[in-house]
């Protein structure tokens, strides 16, 4: 089963040393370098901080895009990896070694299995893409 790792964290940006955020991106490495070697990464990416969002909303049939994230919180979306596990013991193991303090305050990881789409027939499926995205 595949798994999505999202990674929260406390935006911070104010007592975050160039050496911290060192041994944070060291970990991340780690931790990509292992799952890599294990056959089972199938992504992770971090993402730009909240402040280069843009939300889109539908209002009235219309899209209605407001620059920033959709909601006031505590922590935010920071990265993800993909990861493909036996089953969610083993992703919480995997769970357990991401480092959370990305944008400088400690956070967590939500585990969420990823069931894939269902098979579409080629004539409905885009141009250029197969018939199942169940990767």
């Amino acid at each position: 089963m595949r798994y999505m790792m999202l990674i929260y964290t406390k935006e911070m940006t104010e007592g975050v040393t160039p050496e911290d955020m060192a041994r944070v991106m060291a970990a991340h490495g780690a931790v990509m370098d292992d799952a890599a070697r294990r056959g089972i990464l199938l992504g992770a990416e971090p993402l730009a901080r909240t402040s280069s969002a843009t939300t889109v909303r539908m209002q009235n049939g219309k899209p209605l895009i407001t620059d920033g994230p959709f909601a006031e919180t505590k922590e935010q979306l920071a990265g993800y990896y993909i990861l493909e596990c036996a089953n969610l013991d083993e992703a919480i193991e995997w769970a357990a070694r991401i480092p959370t303090a990305c944008k400088g305050g400690e956070g967590c990881i939500e585990i969420r299995p990823m069931p894939g789409l269902p098979a579409r027939a080629e004539s409905e499926a885009p141009a250029g893409q197969a018939e199942s995205v169940n990767a």
